[in-house]
Protein backbone atom coordinates (compact mmCIF):
# COMPACT_ATOMS: atom_id res chain seq x y z
CA UNK A 1 0.00 0.00 0.00
CA UNK A 2 1.52 3.35 -0.98
CA UNK A 3 0.32 6.71 -0.02
CA UNK A 4 0.59 9.93 -1.17
CA UNK A 5 2.81 12.76 0.40
CA UNK A 6 0.78 16.00 0.25
CA UNK A 7 3.28 18.26 0.33
CA UNK A 8 5.13 17.28 -3.03
CA UNK A 9 1.03 17.37 -4.57
CA UNK A 10 1.01 20.76 -6.75
CA UNK A 11 -1.62 23.24 -5.01
CA UNK A 12 -4.10 24.38 -7.79
CA UNK A 13 -6.36 27.12 -7.35
CA UNK A 14 -9.90 26.32 -6.76
CA UNK A 15 -11.68 25.86 -9.98
CA UNK A 16 -13.29 28.68 -11.27
CA UNK A 17 -11.41 31.31 -9.48
CA UNK A 18 -9.18 33.00 -11.18
CA UNK A 19 -5.86 35.21 -10.07
CA UNK A 20 -6.48 39.22 -10.48
CA UNK A 21 -3.21 39.01 -13.01
CA UNK A 22 -5.09 36.89 -14.89
CA UNK A 23 -8.34 38.99 -14.82
CA UNK A 24 -6.67 42.44 -15.61
CA UNK A 25 -4.60 40.85 -18.47
CA UNK A 26 -7.80 39.06 -20.23
CA UNK A 27 -9.97 42.66 -19.97
CA UNK A 28 -7.32 44.57 -20.91
CA UNK A 29 -6.33 42.28 -24.12
CA UNK A 30 -10.57 41.90 -25.10
CA UNK A 31 -10.49 46.19 -24.53
CA UNK A 32 -8.11 46.42 -26.85
CA UNK A 33 -9.68 44.28 -29.68
CA UNK A 34 -12.55 46.47 -29.23
CA UNK A 35 -11.26 49.65 -29.53
CA UNK A 36 -9.22 48.96 -32.38
CA UNK A 37 -12.63 47.37 -33.96
CA UNK A 38 -14.11 50.91 -32.62
CA UNK A 39 -11.93 52.98 -34.64
CA UNK A 40 -11.87 51.20 -37.47
CA UNK A 41 -15.85 51.72 -37.29
CA UNK A 42 -15.31 55.38 -36.56
CA UNK A 43 -13.02 55.87 -39.65
CA UNK A 44 -15.43 54.25 -42.02
CA UNK A 45 -18.45 55.69 -40.68
CA UNK A 46 -16.65 59.36 -41.10
CA UNK A 47 -15.42 58.48 -44.65
CA UNK A 48 -19.24 57.50 -45.40
CA UNK A 49 -20.65 60.58 -43.98
CA UNK A 50 -18.62 62.87 -45.66
CA UNK A 51 -18.37 61.77 -48.77
CA UNK A 52 -22.55 61.31 -48.82
CA UNK A 53 -22.70 65.09 -50.02
CA UNK A 54 -20.67 64.44 -53.38
CA UNK A 55 -21.58 61.31 -54.00
CA UNK A 56 -25.60 62.11 -53.58
CA UNK A 57 -24.84 65.29 -55.86
CA UNK A 58 -22.89 63.43 -58.63
CA UNK A 59 -24.20 63.37 -61.94
CA UNK A 60 -21.39 61.12 -63.22
CA UNK A 61 -20.65 57.33 -62.82
CA UNK A 62 -18.43 57.36 -59.42
CA UNK A 63 -17.12 53.78 -60.41
CA UNK A 64 -16.66 53.67 -63.96
CA UNK A 65 -15.96 57.37 -65.10
CA UNK A 66 -12.18 58.90 -65.45
CA UNK A 67 -12.99 62.01 -65.49
CA UNK A 68 -12.58 64.49 -62.41
CA UNK A 69 -14.81 67.77 -62.39
CA UNK A 70 -15.56 67.83 -58.80
CA UNK A 71 -14.32 71.53 -57.56
CA UNK A 72 -17.06 73.41 -58.95
CA UNK A 73 -19.41 75.85 -57.52
CA UNK A 74 -21.36 74.59 -54.49
CA UNK A 75 -24.53 75.65 -55.94
CA UNK A 76 -23.52 73.33 -59.73
CA UNK A 77 -23.79 69.48 -59.08
CA UNK A 78 -20.16 67.62 -59.79
CA UNK A 79 -18.94 65.10 -61.96
CA UNK A 80 -16.27 62.70 -60.99
CA UNK A 81 -15.67 58.97 -61.04
CA UNK A 82 -12.42 56.92 -59.37
CA UNK A 83 -12.16 54.26 -62.28
CA UNK A 84 -8.63 55.82 -63.48
CA UNK A 85 -7.54 56.43 -60.18
CA UNK A 86 -8.34 52.71 -59.53
CA UNK A 87 -7.02 51.56 -62.36
CA UNK A 88 -3.52 53.27 -61.45
CA UNK A 89 -3.38 52.56 -57.96
CA UNK A 90 -3.77 48.49 -58.72
CA UNK A 91 -1.55 48.74 -61.58
CA UNK A 92 1.11 50.55 -59.94
CA UNK A 93 0.45 48.05 -56.52
CA UNK A 94 0.38 45.14 -59.09
CA UNK A 95 3.83 46.23 -60.56
CA UNK A 96 5.90 46.68 -57.36
CA UNK A 97 4.30 43.06 -56.06
CA UNK A 98 5.71 41.34 -59.07
CA UNK A 99 8.97 43.33 -58.89
CA UNK A 100 9.80 42.63 -55.40
CA UNK A 101 8.10 39.84 -54.21
CA UNK A 102 10.99 37.10 -56.31
CA UNK A 103 13.75 39.40 -54.76
CA UNK A 104 12.92 39.51 -51.48
CA UNK A 105 12.30 35.35 -51.70
CA UNK A 106 15.83 35.77 -52.78
CA UNK A 107 16.90 37.77 -50.05
CA UNK A 108 15.07 35.90 -47.65
CA UNK A 109 16.43 32.31 -48.52
CA UNK A 110 20.47 33.67 -49.03
CA UNK A 111 19.77 35.21 -45.45
CA UNK A 112 18.38 32.11 -43.83
CA UNK A 113 20.62 29.32 -45.97
CA UNK A 114 23.36 30.39 -47.50
CA UNK A 115 24.73 33.37 -46.14
CA UNK A 116 27.61 33.08 -43.15
CA UNK A 117 26.03 33.73 -39.91
CA UNK A 118 27.72 37.09 -39.30
CA UNK A 119 26.39 38.32 -42.88
CA UNK A 120 23.48 37.42 -42.65
CA UNK A 121 23.05 38.97 -38.77
CA UNK A 122 24.50 42.75 -41.23
CA UNK A 123 21.94 41.77 -44.06
CA UNK A 124 19.08 41.76 -41.35
CA UNK A 125 19.73 44.91 -40.03
CA UNK A 126 19.98 46.45 -43.55
CA UNK A 127 16.15 44.92 -44.75
CA UNK A 128 15.31 46.23 -41.49
CA UNK A 129 16.67 49.55 -41.76
CA UNK A 130 15.24 50.10 -45.77
CA UNK A 131 12.11 49.56 -43.55
CA UNK A 132 12.53 52.98 -41.64
CA UNK A 133 13.18 55.18 -44.57
CA UNK A 134 10.18 58.33 -45.25
CA UNK A 135 8.69 57.30 -48.28
CA UNK A 136 9.58 61.09 -49.35
CA UNK A 137 13.23 60.34 -49.22
CA UNK A 138 12.07 57.16 -51.71
CA UNK A 139 10.38 59.55 -53.81
CA UNK A 140 13.17 62.18 -53.96
CA UNK A 141 15.50 59.31 -54.62
CA UNK A 142 12.94 58.33 -57.72
CA UNK A 143 12.70 62.01 -58.89
CA UNK A 144 16.50 63.06 -58.64
CA UNK A 145 17.91 59.92 -60.04
CA UNK A 146 16.11 56.97 -60.50
CA UNK A 147 13.66 58.38 -63.89
CA UNK A 148 16.86 60.14 -65.46
CA UNK A 149 18.76 56.63 -65.47
CA UNK A 150 15.83 54.17 -66.45
CA UNK A 151 14.90 56.55 -69.16
CA UNK A 152 17.37 54.66 -71.43
CA UNK A 153 16.43 51.21 -70.50
CA UNK A 154 12.88 52.32 -71.44
CA UNK A 155 14.31 53.43 -74.93
CA UNK A 156 15.13 50.14 -74.86
CA UNK A 157 12.21 48.13 -73.76
CA UNK A 158 10.63 50.26 -76.32
CA UNK A 159 12.55 49.49 -79.25
CA UNK A 160 12.41 45.64 -78.61
CA UNK A 161 9.42 44.93 -76.53
CA UNK A 162 7.37 47.88 -78.15
CA UNK A 163 4.83 45.05 -79.72
CA UNK A 164 4.26 44.17 -75.87
CA UNK A 165 1.29 47.27 -75.33
CA UNK A 166 2.67 47.35 -71.67
CA UNK A 167 6.31 48.60 -73.47
CA UNK A 168 5.00 50.74 -76.91
CA UNK A 169 6.45 53.87 -77.63
CA UNK A 170 6.60 56.63 -77.82
CA UNK A 171 8.14 56.76 -74.26
CA UNK A 172 7.87 59.49 -71.57
CA UNK A 173 11.13 62.40 -71.92
CA UNK A 174 11.05 62.90 -68.46
CA UNK A 175 11.41 58.98 -66.87
CA UNK A 176 7.68 60.20 -64.73
CA UNK A 177 6.18 56.56 -65.78
CA UNK A 178 4.22 53.71 -64.03
CA UNK A 179 7.24 51.87 -64.30
CA UNK A 180 9.32 54.31 -62.49
CA UNK A 181 6.72 54.42 -59.75
CA UNK A 182 6.45 50.68 -59.61
CA UNK A 183 9.94 50.13 -58.95
CA UNK A 184 9.97 52.67 -56.11
CA UNK A 185 6.97 51.29 -54.66
CA UNK A 186 8.95 47.72 -55.09
CA UNK A 187 12.40 48.85 -53.26
CA UNK A 188 9.68 50.44 -50.36
CA UNK A 189 7.77 46.98 -50.15
CA UNK A 190 10.65 44.90 -50.22
CA UNK A 191 11.78 44.90 -46.48
CA UNK A 192 8.33 43.77 -45.29
CA UNK A 193 8.17 40.69 -47.29
CA UNK A 194 11.51 39.99 -47.16
CA UNK A 195 11.50 40.28 -43.50
CA UNK A 196 8.13 37.99 -43.10
CA UNK A 197 9.54 35.74 -45.77
CA UNK A 198 12.57 35.05 -43.81
CA UNK A 199 10.93 34.11 -40.61
CA UNK A 200 8.89 32.06 -42.05
CA UNK A 201 11.82 29.99 -43.43
CA UNK A 202 13.49 29.93 -40.51
CA UNK A 203 10.44 27.92 -38.66
CA UNK A 204 10.58 25.37 -41.00
CA UNK A 205 10.97 22.08 -39.22
CA UNK A 206 14.33 20.81 -38.48
CA UNK A 207 13.39 17.52 -38.83
CA UNK A 208 11.80 18.10 -42.97
CA UNK A 209 15.46 19.69 -43.70
CA UNK A 210 17.23 16.98 -42.19
CA UNK A 211 15.51 14.45 -43.95
CA UNK A 212 15.50 15.76 -47.25
CA UNK A 213 19.43 16.74 -47.11
CA UNK A 214 19.55 12.90 -45.42
CA UNK A 215 17.98 11.11 -48.52
CA UNK A 216 20.77 12.99 -50.64
CA UNK A 217 19.07 16.42 -51.65
CA UNK A 218 21.18 18.73 -51.97
CA UNK A 219 20.81 22.61 -50.73
CA UNK A 220 18.27 23.66 -52.97
CA UNK A 221 16.47 20.51 -54.05
CA UNK A 222 16.02 20.34 -50.01
CA UNK A 223 14.50 24.00 -50.38
CA UNK A 224 12.99 23.23 -52.92
CA UNK A 225 11.00 20.44 -51.07
CA UNK A 226 11.03 21.17 -47.71
CA UNK A 227 11.33 24.90 -47.58
CA UNK A 228 9.35 26.36 -50.25
CA UNK A 229 5.96 24.21 -49.25
CA UNK A 230 6.13 25.08 -45.78
CA UNK A 231 6.66 28.36 -46.01
CA UNK A 232 4.39 29.29 -49.24
CA UNK A 233 1.54 30.39 -47.19
CA UNK A 234 3.57 32.93 -44.84
CA UNK A 235 5.42 34.42 -48.21
CA UNK A 236 1.78 34.83 -49.64
CA UNK A 237 0.92 37.22 -46.68
CA UNK A 238 3.99 39.31 -46.67
CA UNK A 239 3.64 39.65 -50.15
CA UNK A 240 -0.14 40.93 -49.94
CA UNK A 241 0.86 43.09 -46.89
CA UNK A 242 3.04 44.61 -48.90
CA UNK A 243 0.36 45.15 -51.56
CA UNK A 244 -1.36 46.90 -49.05
CA UNK A 245 1.78 48.90 -48.10
CA UNK A 246 1.90 50.46 -51.81
CA UNK A 247 -2.22 50.76 -52.64
CA UNK A 248 -1.60 53.65 -49.54
CA UNK A 249 1.70 54.88 -50.61
CA UNK A 250 1.60 58.75 -51.08
CA UNK A 251 4.28 60.99 -51.21
CA UNK A 252 6.52 59.06 -53.13
CA UNK A 253 4.04 58.23 -55.87
CA UNK A 254 2.76 61.90 -56.10
CA UNK A 255 6.52 62.78 -56.54
CA UNK A 256 6.99 60.55 -59.21
CA UNK A 257 4.08 60.55 -61.40
CA UNK A 258 2.41 63.34 -63.48
CA UNK A 259 -1.18 64.21 -62.40
CA UNK A 260 -3.24 62.69 -65.27
CA UNK A 261 -6.78 60.73 -65.17
CA UNK A 262 -6.52 57.99 -68.09
CA UNK A 263 -7.00 54.24 -67.87
CA UNK A 264 -3.58 53.28 -70.12
CA UNK A 265 -2.19 50.13 -69.47
CA UNK A 266 1.27 51.62 -70.66
CA UNK A 267 4.16 51.57 -68.72
CA UNK A 268 6.43 53.63 -70.55
CA UNK A 269 4.08 56.58 -70.77
CA UNK A 270 2.97 59.47 -67.93
CA UNK A 271 -0.94 59.62 -67.41
CA UNK A 272 -1.45 57.37 -64.58
CA UNK A 273 -2.77 58.58 -61.44
CA UNK A 274 -3.27 56.89 -58.27
CA UNK A 275 -6.12 57.34 -55.37
CA UNK A 276 -3.98 58.41 -52.58
CA UNK A 277 -1.75 60.52 -54.90
CA UNK A 278 -4.42 62.32 -56.01
CA UNK A 279 -5.79 63.27 -53.13
CA UNK A 280 -2.67 64.44 -51.63
CA UNK A 281 -2.26 66.64 -54.98
CA UNK A 282 -5.82 67.84 -54.94
CA UNK A 283 -6.93 68.26 -51.35
CA UNK A 284 -4.81 72.17 -50.68
CA UNK A 285 -7.24 73.55 -53.67
CA UNK A 286 -10.09 71.68 -53.21
CA UNK A 287 -13.33 73.62 -52.93
CA UNK A 288 -17.48 73.05 -52.34
CA UNK A 289 -17.75 69.40 -53.09
CA UNK A 290 -14.51 68.68 -53.68
CA UNK A 291 -13.51 67.56 -50.34
CA UNK A 292 -16.59 65.70 -50.28
CA UNK A 293 -15.19 64.11 -53.56
CA UNK A 294 -12.09 63.06 -52.47
CA UNK A 295 -12.90 61.66 -49.39
CA UNK A 296 -15.16 59.68 -51.62
CA UNK A 297 -11.78 58.54 -53.36
CA UNK A 298 -10.36 57.83 -49.99
CA UNK A 299 -13.45 55.59 -48.64
CA UNK A 300 -12.66 53.27 -52.31
CA UNK A 301 -8.99 53.47 -51.70
CA UNK A 302 -10.24 52.51 -47.50
CA UNK A 303 -12.19 49.46 -49.10
CA UNK A 304 -9.20 47.90 -51.51
CA UNK A 305 -7.10 48.06 -48.49
CA UNK A 306 -9.40 46.56 -45.67
CA UNK A 307 -10.14 43.67 -48.28
CA UNK A 308 -6.46 43.14 -49.52
CA UNK A 309 -5.36 42.96 -45.71
CA UNK A 310 -8.28 40.67 -44.86
CA UNK A 311 -6.97 38.65 -47.08
CA UNK A 312 -3.20 38.22 -45.91
CA UNK A 313 -4.54 37.84 -42.28
CA UNK A 314 -6.72 34.66 -44.21
CA UNK A 315 -3.40 33.58 -45.59
CA UNK A 316 -1.64 33.76 -42.69
CA UNK A 317 -3.71 31.97 -40.36
CA UNK A 318 -3.85 29.24 -42.56
CA UNK A 319 -0.40 28.70 -42.28
CA UNK A 320 -1.09 28.08 -38.94
CA UNK A 321 -3.04 24.66 -40.22
CA UNK A 322 -0.48 23.66 -42.41
CA UNK A 323 2.49 23.19 -39.81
Amino acid sequence: MTTTDSSTTPQHPPKGKRRIGDVVFGNTAQGSGILILAILAGVAAFLIIQSFDALSANTANFLTTSEWDANTDPDEAPAFGVAALVFGTVLAAALALVIATPIAMGIALFIAYYAPRKLASLLGYIVDLLAAIPSVVYGLWGIGYLVQELTPFYQWLSDYLGWIPLFAGPISSTGRTMMSAGIVLAVMILPIITAISRDVFLQVPQGHREAALSLGATRWEMIRMAVLPFGRPGVIGGAMLGLGRALGETMAVAMILSPALVISPNLLQSGNQTIAAHIALQYPEATGHGVSALIAAGLVLFAITLVVNMGARYIVARRKEFS
